[in-house]
């Protein structure tokens, strides 16, 4: 074939999935005897798929990204203006977009200095990680190595990012992993009674979920740990935000036993909590932060590491060590698509508004799904951050036993064949693949999430009677 495409040909690109594309995140045996869903467009937060049936997507591309919403046109322009000028050379040069892009990102993060590109957010972390292990050697003797991550936080899909994955069933089959990456208790207060802290509510519950992270660094040695790796609020493993009190906590732990402090803005950042980023919410100081999915809203890859002088300074002091800077390179951190869209990316959210629209259709989702946790007694928990938020599926609201996680894919299935897209966590947490998500795109309107809510409602009612 030569690439030719007739778009009323949708029978040769199905039969051209079906044969040649492996999917992510799907179990193939299955979709043996269907059609693969092909998405062929979108516009503002529709898409539609190969059979022309239109779909509300309520999780912005599947997976937490296009938070401007489809059909943009000045991004493909600016995509397409810079890359006929110039698409691409080795980040060991500068180019136009990447300055620009730069400024305006560290604009939005007081305390924060510098930009290192790349071109997918697992790789963003492990930029991280190398250069907490590269500062280990360089000031405390290569013992400061180790690095802390949370129980159900996600970082990443490679051998090293998945060492710091605290998802099981994610890393089931993949070990072994690297050394030195050591796990701390999650803080989902909604689950407290796992933790053994089932009196403690609210700031309580909150310091003693934080003193657990105390506990691990005495116990691993404050000598060997370099670095605490969390993400804002967590995603893939059930929409959580910590409790009141956690994050003042963490930060005068870090800060006692000199640990780096690494937040994975991933999924939660450029304005899917209401805020430029997740942990502007909480006044969290971090040392890293890193991003991908919003920053383009998928009209181009890209991501980012930022981090502050104080990191940086430590890799350009003047020594005759010819090792002694940060020896890494990213090849399509070179590309110059990825921060051309994210500089109109980030223009759009600016004029529209989009972080106040944010604040206020969380606000009324939080609402919808408040009244249908009082409708259904199998929603025994509603929790998140902006657009940006989950509902937990319980089979006993007494025990918090979860919903066998077939009934929760049900909810899913029902909604996508009312025209609405939701998620659900996905083989992360075993026996507690139970919670819904939402992350619509920061465009929604007030219909929208009444849609969305509505095709959930109608879901759970068949779904459970």
């Amino acid at each position: 074939m030569d690439g030719t495409f007739n778009e009323n040909d949708i029978s040769r690109v199905v039969e051209a999935d079906r044969a040649h594309i492996w999917h992510h995140l799907l179990q193939h045996k299955p979709l043996e005897a269907n059609d693969p869903r092909i998405i062929v467009e979108g516009k503002g937060m529709r898409v539609w798929d190969q059979k022309g049936k239109e779909h509300l997507d309520a999780v912005s591309g599947g997976v937490w990204t296009v938070n401007v919403g489809y059909g943009r046109e000045s991004i493909a322009k600016a995509v397409y203006n810079q890359l006929i000028k110039m698409n691409y050379f080795a980040q060991s040069a500068g180019s136009i977009p990447g300055s620009i892009f730069a400024e305006m990102l560290i604009d939005k993060m007081p305390g924060m200095n510098r930009v290192y590109y790349t071109n997918s957010g697992s790789e963003a972390n492990e930029k991280v990680f190398k250069l907490v292990r590269q500062i280990a050697h360089k000031r405390y003797g290569g013992k400061k190595t180790k690095i802390l991550y949370r129980d159900r936080d996600y970082h990443g899909s490679t051998l090293a990012t998945m060492s710091a994955g605290g998802q099981d069933e994610r890393n089931a089959q993949y070990g072994p992993f690297a050394p030195g990456f050591i796990r701390v208790p999650h803080c989902m207060e909604y689950r407290k009674h796992e933790l053994g802290h089932e009196d403690l509510s609210g700031e309580a519950f909150g310091h003693a979920a934080a003193d657990a992270i105390e506990e691990v660094i005495l116990r691993e040695g404050p000598e060997t740990v370099g670095a605490l790796c969390l993400e804002p609020v967590t995603a893939g493993g059930g929409v959580i935000e910590a409790p009141t009190g956690y994050w003042e906590r963490v930060q005068e732990i870090c800060k006692k036993y000199d640990v780096l402090l690494h937040i994975d803005e991933v999924v939660c950042g450029v304005g899917r909590t209401g805020t430029w980023f997740g942990y502007q919410q909480y006044g969290i100081k971090p040392d890293f932060v890193t991003m991908a999915k919003g920053v383009a809203s998928g009209y181009a890859a890209i991501a980012c590491m930022v981090t502050t002088d104080a990191v940086f300074d430590l890799f350009k002091d003047n020594t005759d060590d010819p090792l002694n800077y940060f020896r890494d390179i990213s090849t399509f951190g070179g590309c110059t698509a990825g921060p051309a869209a994210a500089i109109e990316n980030m223009r759009i959210i600016q004029d529209e508004n989009l972080l106040d629209n944010c604040n206020a259709m969380g606000e009324h989702m939080m609402g919808n799904l408040h009244a249908l946790m009082e409708k259904h007694k199998v929603v025994g928990d509603v929790r998140g951050k902006g657009l940006f938020l989950g509902a937990e599926l319980v089979a006993d609201r007494s025990t918090k036993e979860p919903v066998d996680e077939k009934l929760a894919q049900a909810v899913v299935a029902d909604c996508m064949n009312q025209g609405v897209i939701i998620g659900v966590t996905n083989r992360s947490i075993p026996g507690k693949n139970n919670t819904l998500c939402f992350s619509p795109a920061l465009i929604a309107t007030a219909d929208d999430i009444d849609q969305i809510t509505d095709a959930v409602d109608g879901a759970l009612g068949r779904v459970f009677g």
